[in-house]
């Protein structure tokens, strides 16, 4: 049994271009690994900077860099989907209950922000942030566009001007966040837009072109047609997709409202946005896939509780 199993480490060794002897060999001089050496967390817990000497600001910072890993979770797992050279329903629904369970724990740490600074620290250490923004979460963008069309992502004012043979520049131009910080009529920008825009316009431009056709909607509409009626499958991306585009956005809205709405006066988002109307669902109705909601659903998007982990009982309410 034994040389059994090391004839067919050597061979797995040799299938993968290694010179079993040399490989081995430098393995017998390696120092053990360690823990530190394997997750490096002498690196991840220095690039905590903060601007201010106010202790809750470390606490908003520390937050951040956690989301932005789950954030790289998620792409990861969706880049599993879009590159998957047989793609099952069973291991769709199974990567995107994977995604929703991010989301999942994204949502409930909000109360780390919500209920875990003083309101006085950081409306202090927050003006020192001007005009930087979460809105500035480049993988949080290519979250989005990996997950749907790109029409789902365009300013519903826009949708009927735009389709896929829009050129990718002028779609990027109408995003649906633009009206974060950007004047339609006069083209002007805000700083943290233009700001944005300078470091991450090329990647994000890559990025759209590469999942235009393996974005997650696309790999569902390229399933077999018996497929798509899988009850398992289209609960998870409805789960998916209200957990993203209503309820981790209203915890965001919700925990805004706290430190904005409470102090002495009104304050805008450090992007500059009019984050209420930017933010909140029933203003865009962002939603990633449209034709698995019923019309009902839709118009009261963000308006009520929808229960999307809810087994469909009718699928041909669906306008699939």
């Amino acid at each position: 049994m034994d040389n059994k199993l090391n004839k067919d480490t050597l061979k797995a060794l040799s299938d993968k271009g290694l010179n079993t002897d040399v490989y081995l060999e430098g393995i017998q001089s390696a120092k053990p690994l360690t823990y530190w050496d394997y997750v490096q967390p002498e690196a991840l817990l220095n690039l905590q900077v903060q601007r201010t000497d106010l202790p809750d600001e470390m606490v908003f910072i520390v937050y951040h860099q956690i989301n932005e890993l789950l954030f790289k979770m998620i792409l990861w797992e969706i880049k599993q989907l879009a590159f998957c050279k047989k793609l099952t329903t069973k291991f769709f629904s199974e990567r995107l209950e994977r995604i929703s369970r991010y989301f999942d724990m994204l949502c409930s740490s909000f109360r780390i922000m919500k209920d875990g600074m003083d309101l006085n620290q950081y409306m202090k250490f927050r003006k020192t942030l001007a005009p930087a923004s979460g809105f500035q979460s480049a993988q949080y963008r290519m979250i989005e566009f990996a997950s749907t069309d790109l029409i789902n992502l365009i300013d519903y004012r826009f949708r009927k001007t735009i389709n896929r043979n829009t050129p990718f520049q002028h779609a990027f131009e109408h995003l649906y966040w633009q009206a974060a910080g950007k004047n339609h009529e006069t083209g002007e920008k805000s700083p943290m837009i233009r700001l944005f825009e300078e470091k991450y316009l090329d990647d994000f431009i890559g990025f759209m072109k590469k999942y235009n056709n393996k974005n997650l909607w696309c790999l569902y509409e390229n399933l077999p047609e018996k497929e798509k009626s899988d009850l398992e499958l289209l609960n998870s991306m409805r789960h998916f997709d209200h957990t993203v585009n209503v309820k981790w956005v209203m915890e965001h809205y919700n925990t805004a409202s706290k430190y904005l709405d409470g102090a002495q006066k009104k304050e805008k988002a450090t992007g500059g946005s009019d984050w209420k109307k930017y933010m909140h669902p029933k203003y865009q109705k962002r939603t990633f896939f449209p034709k698995l909601w019923t019309k009902d659903e839709i118009e009261n998007w963000g308006k009520q509780n929808l229960e999307s982990h809810e087994i469909l009982s009718n699928f041909n309410e669906l306008e699939i």
